[in-house]
């Protein structure tokens, strides 16, 4: 099912509980209510709730969009690495430069076409991409530079594989999810009690009422969506890209 069908159900769901509920309250309701009689403390209490939640809801969207942002700088940060790494090779002898440039090939391929979808669908990195990863650091490392010019560069293209590394073990750290479960069912139901509040003001069945209260609900069930849709920063929808590796290396995706 499409991430967008899901945010289009969610809210027209919340907006149809709102108006069935308060229609079926409206019918049950004795006739003698009046609605204008809402005690002062309740509309408090709603203005407070409301409030609070909406501070809940704009922390824990910025704090999935951060994770989201810092997965994408992770995955920049390895592909410009393991590019520095196939760029200053270029002055070691040919057998040593093609060798590394191989493995950098090897592995870039290996991320973008296989470990990607691995991310996605089960929110790990390959094994394999791990190997790929080790060959290219021992084919870095063993070499021994033969004249000065080497020697200068061999300790930044170390350098470079050890950013290389560092940025494939934060991807792999930022591939799980960034809530807690513990924040969700404490986003749901603060949900359930802001929506609640709106009938503990005893809406009535006017249009325009009607209409505010699905729109409110439908508001809640949006923002819900989206931190449900950056949690995981490699898949669903608007998810970190494999886009700076094909951008630096344009045949990997082949």
């Amino acid at each position: 099912m499409s991430d967008w069908l899901v945010l289009v159900l969610a809210m027209l769901g919340a907006c149809a509980v709102v108006v069935v509920i308060t229609l079926v309250r409206h019918k049950r309701a004795p006739e003698d209510e009046d609605p204008s009689e809402t005690p002062d403390v309740i509309e408090y209490m709603t203005m407070w709730i409301g409030v609070v939640y909406a501070i809940v809801l704009g922390l824990a969207i910025a704090g999935v969009w951060e994770a989201r942002s810092a997965a994408q700088d992770h995955v920049q940060a390895e592909a410009q690495a393991l590019h520095e790494i196939y760029e200053r090779v270029r002055i070691y002898p040919p057998d040593v430069r093609d060798r590394i440039r191989d493995d950098v090939n090897a592995y870039v391929g290996h991320v973008v076409t296989t470990e990607w979808k691995e991310m996605a669908d089960h929110g790990r990195i390959t094994p394999r991409g791990t190997e790929l990863l080790t060959q290219l650091r021992h084919d870095v490392t063993d070499y021994q530079p033969k004249n000065d010019f080497e020697a200068q560069a061999y300790q930044p293209v170390l350098d470079q594989m050890a950013a290389a590394d560092e940025a494939r073990n934060a991807r792999a750290d930022s591939t799980g999810a960034t809530m807690p479960p513990v924040v969700w069912w404490g986003l749901l139901a603060g949900a359930v009690i802001t929506i609640g509040m709106v009938f503990a003001l005893q809406i009535r069945r006017t249009p325009r009422e009607l209409v505010l209260a699905g729109l409110f609900s439908a508001t809640i069930a949006f923002m819900l969506f989206l931190i449900w849709d950056f949690d995981a920063p490699f898949s669903r929808g608007i998810a970190a890209t494999a886009e700076p590796f094909l951008s630096l290396f344009p045949h990997a995706g082949g």
